[in-house]
């Protein structure tokens, strides 16, 4: 069920973030923690930057928080906070049994009162629970009192404002008290996150399910846009340098024409031959692919060819294999979230091959093609149905058995036609004596490049290949 929070309005809501300026936010936080979950508590935490305006976050209001208990706090000085409070009770009941000695023997009552003083808790916490009911005789002793309850409420509102805050579940957040606390700008930065939450739910890129939040359809095609939009952005307007394809395919017309249409607006292109094709790409998820940002990187370039196809290519291919112990086959659903495998951390590149394989079975192509970004050679393989995982014998050393398995599988993956290309994220000479071989194997070709270059050279490599000038 969607929920829609309403606030009163303030000037500052003008320059309020947007829906996709917000999901570009949690976007950066998703590509640095690579969970959905993650991600949004980083946004209800820390807010985000638009420009020079900064949207705040529960971590601000708990920081101003802090400060308010510490000015309390420090007002019992010298002593704790603890102390401090026994001693003012301890003076409070001393004030009160000097009046009701003075007035025993003129008023009724005085005894039980002397008696109900006696039979307090030792606990300070408990007497003051049992003195807030009790009737003062002396004036001075209830206005001190009654200062300290309040003192202790104030305490106790911030350590409860504290506690709501803390379980960042923003329906629980008392507003009122936290403006009461903190002040109007608190509340209005408190309306802040909560808008963010609401924009992301509005403008159709998160679900919010109760316990946990999923993107929507629209969100995951949204990040995968900025994942091919970062990439760009880092080519220069000349890198598209452009190659021979091999084969010829369909004739077809560029249509790159905006919207709303105008005589002005219509152009005309010279008309492009394009191979249509089947392409896997196949994703290392082993453990390794943590370091240095190799896994962030690789999933971006995943996300940012799947739009590409998508987007440009529609009647082309695109399917994913993650591979780590075993191998598995990524939806494009899936992607945002998928992160490397620490329970499973061995490298099974011949499964992986296998599946993409099968996948590309079902899509008859005349240009199939695999595409491998990896920063490892193969520790695990499968034989005869079972499957086998060996560490090398020493540390940058060499899994013989698997590579040879997965050197067969490069073999029995060129019997069918299908080009392997592979993209290398560590170019050590054990590794590259391995990914040498099994391109002389298939006759594809080998990139050895870092994780913040990777996208430059799969994305222009891939649309160079696609297309043809003539």
């Amino acid at each position: 069920m969607r929920r829609v929070r309403y606030s009163r309005w303030n000037r500052s809501a003008a320059d309020s973030p947007d829906a996709e300026s917000v999901f570009e936010q949690l976007n950066d936080y998703m590509n640095e923690t690579g969970d959905l979950q993650q991600a949004m508590r980083r946004l209800m935490q820390r807010g985000m930057k638009q420009g020079e305006n900064k949207t705040a976050g529960l971590d601000d209001l708990m920081q101003q928080l802090a400060r308010e208990l510490r000015r309390l706090y420090d007002r019992y000085r010298p002593q704790s906070a603890l102390d401090r409070v026994e001693q003012e009770l301890r003076s409070v009941v001393e004030q009160e049994r000097r009046t009701l000695k003075e007035l025993r023997d003129t008023k009724r009552g005085i005894d039980e009162k002397r008696e109900f003083l006696d039979r307090l808790p030792e606990k300070t916490s408990e007497a003051i629970e049992k003195l807030a009911s009790y009737d003062f005789e002396d004036e001075k002793a209830r206005a001190d009192f009654e200062a300290l309850l309040s003192k202790l409420e104030q305490i106790r509102e911030l350590r409860r404002l504290e506690s709501q805050l803390s379980s960042m579940n923003l329906e629980d957040v008392d507003g009122e008290l936290l403006e009461k606390l903190l002040g109007d700008n608190a509340r209005q930065d408190f309306e802040g996150v909560a808008r963010m939450e609401s924009l992301l739910e509005e403008g159709g890129y998160v679900i919010d399910r109760g316990d946990r939040f999923e993107l929507s359809p629209r969100g995951v095609r949204r990040i995968g846009h900025l994942a091919l939009r970062d990439i760009y952005q880092k080519l220069r307007r000349d890198a598209m340098g452009r190659h021979q394809v091999r084969s010829r395919g369909s004739h077809e017309l560029l249509t790159e024409v905006p919207i709303r249409l105008r005589p002005k607006d219509f152009y005309v292109y010279d008309s492009e031959h394009s191979t249509r094709a089947a392409t896997v790409l196949l994703l290392d998820m082993s453990w390794s692919m943590s370091w240095e940002g190799r896994f962030a990187a690789a999933k971006k370039v995943a996300l940012a060819m799947e739009t590409l196809v998508r987007s440009m290519h529609p009647r082309d291919y695109f399917g994913i294999v993650g591979f780590f112990t075993r191998a598995v086959e990524l939806k494009p659903k899936d992607l945002p979230e998928a992160t490397w495998n620490m329970g499973d951390p061995f490298t099974n590149l011949q499964d992986g091959l296998h599946l993409a394989a099968e996948l590309l079975d079902r899509r008859p192509s005349q240009n199939q093609q695999m595409i491998v970004i990896t920063d490892g050679q193969p520790t695990a393989y499968c034989r005869q149905g079972r499957l086998y995982c060996e560490w090398p014998l020493s540390f940058g050393g060499i899994s013989q058995r698997a590579a040879e398995e997965t050197l067969r599988e490069a073999g029995r993956v060129t019997r069918r036609g299908i080009t392997i290309n592979t993209f290398m994220l560590d170019d050590s000479p054990v590794l590259k004596g391995f990914v040498d071989e099994m391109t002389r194997i298939n006759r594809g070709r080998a990139f050895y490049t870092r994780p913040d270059r990777l996208g430059e050279y799969l994305l222009v490599d891939y649309v160079a290949r696609k297309r043809k000038k003539v």
